[in-house]
């Protein structure tokens, strides 16, 4: 089982399509794309994306990408 990262296709369009791209080509994650998830104030202000559920946002995109794998390293349990 893989950690799964969803991301709003809003966010993708602003900035999250490169850290889509770079976590797609890791075999131990999931990534997957929503017509929205529902976080619309936080969508319009920063780039985000659910890590397993959990709100992980960053100012660029090579921050969120870092801010997602550290979560992913501090919380990921199997």
């Amino acid at each position: 089982m893989n950690p799964i990262v969803e991301f709003c296709i809003s966010n993708l369009a602003k900035g999250g399509q490169v850290v889509f791209d770079a976590l797609e080509k890791d075999p131990d994650i999931d990534c997957l794309e929503y017509g929205c998830l529902t976080y619309c104030g936080q969508c319009s202000n920063e780039l985000y994306a659910l890590v397993n559920g959990d709100y992980v946002a960053g100012e660029s995109p090579e921050q969120l990408l870092a801010n997602i794998y550290k979560h992913i390293e501090e919380t990921w349990m199997f």
